[in-house]
């Protein structure tokens, strides 16, 4: 049982390894919505209202989504055909360099319209890099797992992408916390970015000690590595899978980009909770989305994924209600509804495993790389303009209603894991 049980010391050492990389990197992803007031007001001409340059800034942020069904097919080809490991350190690179220079970018008051294009530019290369780190990283994890592990894999891995959402809220904590607001504008914004960039350099090298997963080396070595473009099979042979995919990854996206994301500058601009207060709430919010990651995980590997998904998404709905009910009433409980929420967002953590038992070994890497970014381009890049818009029109419940259509979709693919095997 000690054997079942446990992981390995190689399957520890390589899950640490690409989990703190994958924290690095989708730390570069996310810190750009953390930043949105002052990006807004450095890359847009000073008399365009302010509603108008965070309306732009949304607008150049959902742009990583929008391209990330490229960047996913790309990537995933090739880590199809030539190897997960190859992709799994390219990926990473493609996402410092473009943090870095975002780090470094003039804005408009010296650059005129170059200033927002760059800006755009680089964040499209974020998008395209994003989109094969992600499923390569679940993929890598899952194949160097035994069956009775791999939920938990895939959650520990998840659990350190968001671990890059914490270091990014804590930073940005930090910052409104000790500096001006003039000074955030000045420089202080730059300083994520840069920091960002550096790290991401290290997760390159990092990388360098993982080995081939053992499911790709033995496909490679008996000669069964897909024989046509791999996307081909996936499109002809696995549509349910695909379908199924995406709909799940449509709760990803609510939980990590309205609950996690959005939350600090909602509450900021629709419920006036202070900066401060509302950084500290996501910051507990982004640790027990940690937590709750990996025990969902857990749950998944001990109760089957299907009936962990659909607690999880029963528990998201109600979360989020809970949350933005008592932001309606005065946000007295702010900092204790927030934490919950964010724990219930851990029920991400089973959607990977879903996915890697969709499909097959020769063509998973692309099969879960096209339909997540599918999904996360198009609802990921309607999201944050999507809520931004129906906020002051729905009413004060309208990200929570957005949420709950999100958690319906998960819902149905639980049930749809509670009655078909999967096809590992």
């Amino acid at each position: 049982m000690r054997q079942e049980t446990e992981l390995r010391a190689s399957e520890t050492r390589t899950l640490l390894l690409a989990a703190l990389g994958g924290a690095l990197e989708f730390y570069d992803f996310v810190i750009f919505v953390f930043f949105t007031r002052q990006l807004g007001k450095v890359f847009f001409p000073p008399d365009m209202p302010a509603w108008l340059a965070q309306l732009q800034v949304y607008g150049i942020f959902a742009a990583g989504y929008v391209v990330r069904p490229i960047g996913g097919v790309v990537i995933a080809h090739f880590g199809d055909r030539l190897g997960r490991k190859r992709m799994f350190a390219l990926s990473v690179f493609l996402m410092a360099v473009p943090t870095l220079a975002i780090g470094l970018l003039p804005g408009h008051a010296s650059a005129g319209l170059a200033a927002p294009v760059l800006l755009l530019l680089l964040r499209i290369v974020q998008g395209f890099a994003i989109g094969g780190e992600i499923p390569g990283a679940w993929v890598f994890v899952a194949e160097h797992a035994r069956p009775s592990r791999v939920g938990f894999a895939c959650a520990v891995l998840t659990s350190g992408l968001t671990v890059g959402i914490l270091l990014g809220s804590l930073l940005a904590a930090q910052l409104n916390g000790h500096l001006s607001p003039a000074e955030m504008v000045a420089y202080g914004w730059r300083i994520p970015f840069l920091v960002g960039g550096g790290f991401g350099l290290v997760a390159v090298w990092l990388r360098r000690w993982l080995s081939e997963t053992p499911v790709f080396a033995e496909m490679r070595a008996n000669k069964e590595l897909a024989r046509e473009l791999p996307l081909k099979s996936v499109l002809r042979g696995h549509r349910t899978a695909v379908v199924l995919s995406m709909l799940a990854t449509w709760t990803i996206t609510a939980g990590i980009v309205v609950v996690i994301l959005m939350t600090p500058t909602l509450v900021q601009d629709r419920f006036h909770v202070p900066a401060a207060r509302a950084f500290l709430g996501n910051t507990l919010a982004a640790t027990t989305l940690s937590i709750g990651c990996v025990l969902f995980g857990l749950a998944s590997d001990r109760i089957g994924r299907g009936r962990a998904l659909l607690v999880g998404a029963v528990m998201l709905v109600a979360s989020t209600y809970a949350l933005y009910a008592d932001l309606r009433a005065g946000a007295g409980s702010f900092l204790v509804l927030y934490p919950i929420a964010g724990f219930c967002v851990g029920v991400t953590g089973v959607v990977p495993s879903i996915m890697v038992g969709l499909f097959p070994p020769a063509v998973r890497f692309s099969g879960i790389s096209f339909a997540y970014n599918l999904s996360y381009a198009f609802f990921g890049a309607i999201t944050a303009p999507l809520i931004g818009y129906l906020a002051p029109r729905v009413g004060p419940l309208a990200p929570a209603h957005y949420v709950a259509a999100a958690a319906l979709a998960s819902a149905g693919v639980a049930l749809h894991q509670l009655r078909a095997k999967p096809a590992t």
